[in-house]
């Protein structure tokens, strides 16, 4: 009787079939020697190599994604851009002829001569006009953003020099009044002093390199448009510039709540002078404090500690301003 075998187990006779011999001496000899990287499709050398063949047979010339033995250029991303909204800012940023690439206008927003200016400008433009939701136009804003039914994608700001700043008002025959800003951090305080500089006849707002505020989309839009009129420049090093422009007879103006003279005693207004605001915490630093030519406070009632950044810049602004127009 024949033992039945276990389940699974083919049936037959033991030892070796005709025929595997073979295939037992294949296996022994293995699969050869391993192919390059390059030759190997899954790869990432042999994905470049197929890279730069698809490239060369297209009529490419040198190594695809390469300039100058470097790496490929990034793409730009929406981070490249800035989002100026409010009627008003964008209303401004398309009159002074921004190099915008886009308007974004509400469905059925309501139109009144500020939207219908807006439309015409960027139609005889050839700016694309793209008509969104309200919830699109809430998300472009971002929190807490006032978009008014419209916004507009402009490039990053473009920083002058401060030594340009300077050199453009002189040649201009004004006598120069300029604000510069020390630590302070919040974009809606710089868009407001920029405002205030328009305002009372400034010809410019200076920013340290580090530790700063951007004129970024909160700056754009506290500004209501000034920023499309007021140059902004970059300080690599805010002393240094200061002292540069000691130099050149500019008078360096310090805010501080314990200055040596109050703010209605100045008597140097009808000079060069460049207003510079700490921030409402910590106001000037240091080495801003004794480079300045005069620290001057603001009389304030005793019941407040502290006026923020963007009003005391505002006040300062307007004293020296009205010191002006009396002297002329």
């Amino acid at each position: 009787m024949t033992k039945p075998g276990r389940p699974g187990a083919a049936k037959g006779k033991k030892g070796p079939t005709k025929g595997t011999g073979g295939k037992n001496k294949r296996s022994l000899e293995g699969r050869g020697p391993t192919p390059k990287a390059e030759d190997r499709a899954w790869h990432p050398a042999g994905k470049r190599k197929a890279a730069a063949e698809r490239y060369a047979a297209a009529g490419g010339k040198g190594k695809p994604g390469s300039s100058g033995g470097g790496r490929a250029p990034r793409a730009k991303k929406d981070e490249d851009t800035e989002t100026v909204t409010g009627r008003n800012s964008v209303l401004e940023a398309l009159r002074a002829k921004i190099p915008a690439t886009a308007f974004y206008i509400a469905q059925r927003v309501e139109m009144d001569d500020r939207v219908k200016e807006m439309l015409s400008i960027a139609t005889h433009r050839d700016i694309p006009v793209l008509e969104v939701t309200r919830p699109e136009l809430d998300r472009m804003a971002g929190f807490d953003g006032v978009h008014q039914g419209v916004a507009l994608k402009v490039p990053p700001y473009e920083y002058a020099h401060p030594q340009d700043l300077l050199e453009n008002i002189i040649e201009t025959g004004a006598t120069p009044l300029l604000v510069a800003l020390d630590g302070i951090t919040d974009p809606r305080n710089l868009g407001a002093i920029i405002r205030s500089t328009a305002a009372f006849g400034g010809q410019g707002v200076i920013l340290p390199q580090r530790r700063s505020a951007s004129v970024n989309s909160a700056a754009w839009k506290t500004s209501a448009g000034a920023a499309a009129r007021i140059p902004v420049a970059i300080a690599p090093n805010l002393t240094t510039t200061l002292k540069e422009f000691k130099k050149q007879g500019v008078f360096v103006l310090g805010l501080a709540g314990g200055g040596d003279v109050s703010l209605p005693s100045l008597a140097l207004a009808d000079r060069p002078v460049v207003i510079v605001v700490g921030s409402e915490g910590k106001g000037l630093s240091r080495l801003v404090t004794e480079t300045c030519d005069q620290v001057v406070s603001i009389p304030i009632s005793g019941a407040t500690e502290s006026l923020n950044a963007g009003i005391a810049a505002s006040v300062a602004l307007y004293q020296v301003a009205t010191m002006r127009s009396a002297k002329d």
